[in-house]
This record gives C-alpha cells, structure tokens and sequence, in this order.
C-alpha cells in the first residue's frame, strides 16, 4: 500500500499535463498543453505553468506556440496545482464537486472557475473536468 501523497504543486501540474497529453480518449484527443514554462516556481499566489488549449489539427504538433484557442490554464502553488477554466465554468465547477475537488468561481473578466488539485491522486479526476468541458464546447 502506498503511504506517500504527492503533493508538490509542480509535480502536480506535470502529471497533469501527462494525463491530459497522454490519453486519446473522451475528448481528450482534443486538447493540447500550450506555453508550458518549463522552468517555473511555485509561489503562495500560483504561478502560470501552461495553458489548455483546444488542437489545431493543422498545426505541427511539436510547436510550442498557442496551437488553438486556450480554455483553461494550470497555475502552481507549492502544495497544490490550480486549474483556471474559462470556458463552460458551470460545466466545470459541477464535474470538480462531483469528483469531491475544491471549486470556486474567480470573479474576474472574463470569469473563470477555479478548480483546486491538491494531491497526485486528484489528477484524473481534474482531467475528467477538462473533459467534460470539451464535450460542453464541442455540444454549444
């Protein structure tokens, strides 16, 4: 049995980032990790550690240019990663409570959901977010 949580905020974030551009499945051939800043630092506001975007199926996959237009961003903190959706927040904050993570609106503008992911555990079921947010968009 594991005893040991992973609960660094960038490592968090990396194993987001695999989750969501290793898997084909449920929408999630949709998506790409964009403007990653592959040296960045947590810090107690949460630093941008890449953005979410929808494919650009004609864009060259090994670009790290904004490949299609971004729906989200991962921010790092030092004991956790923050997902920032901006598209189909109420899709996203439902599916985060369903999967029991941290949600609350960011009343900015545009308006985000923040969905908070505090453990390595929690990574498939903040990938399940992004997923449901893709299907939302791609049904709108």
């Amino acid at each position: 049995m594991v005893e040991e949580q992973i609960s660094d905020g960038k490592r968090i974030a990396q194993l987001l980032a695999s989750e969501l551009e290793g898997r084909n499945d449920g929408g999630l051939e949709a998506v790409v990790v964009t403007n990653a800043d592959r040296d960045v630092e947590p810090t107690a506001d949460g630093a941008r550690a890449y953005d979410i975007a929808f494919a650009d199926t004609d864009a060259d996959p090994d670009d790290d240019a904004e490949t299609g237009r971004r729906f989200a961003s991962v921010f790092v903190q030092d004991d956790r990663a923050r997902l920032e959706v901006e598209t189909s927040q109420e899709t996203a904050a439902e599916t985060a409570r369903k999967s029991e993570l941290r949600v609350r609106p960011k009343a900015t503008e545009p308006p985000r959901t923040l969905v908070f992911v505090e453990n390595g555990a929690a990574v498939k079921r903040a990938a399940d977010v992004v997923q449901a947010v893709v299907r939302d968009a791609r049904d709108s």
